[in-house]
């Protein structure tokens, strides 16, 4: 997933979009050595040291990894999805960048 996610943020640099990172390990001190080893550059929140069962899964009702939302400019959710499904994530993303790229405010 990570090779992905690099490869969104490289490619839609210069877009609306943004990566959110929700990060389930149990270990801060180890997380913060695999962000740098996976070359995380985006924000990855961390889920505290209750891991799957942290605060902010508890809140968002996840239940899987990774648990995928795109979020349109309203901040609506568009997708949902359990699983990489990179070609999914993909069509929603140009999806959603045609509609900010074609609506009448821009």
């Amino acid at each position: 997933m990570y090779p992905h996610e690099r490869s969104l943020v490289k490619d839609l640099a210069n877009k609306p979009f943004v990566i959110l990172g929700i990060n389930s390990d149990t270990d801060r001190d180890k997380l913060k050595e695999t962000l740098k080893e996976e070359q995380i550059t985006w924000r990855s929140f961390w889920n505290g040291p209750e891991g799957t069962q942290g605060p902010i899964s508890t809140k968002w009702n996840v239940h899987g990894w990774p648990s995928i939302y795109i979020l349109d400019a309203k901040g609506v959710i568009r997708y949902k999805s359990v699983g990489a499904n990179e070609k999914q994530i993909d069509a929603t993303i140009e999806k959603l960048l045609k509609e900010i790229e074609s609506s009448p405010s821009k």
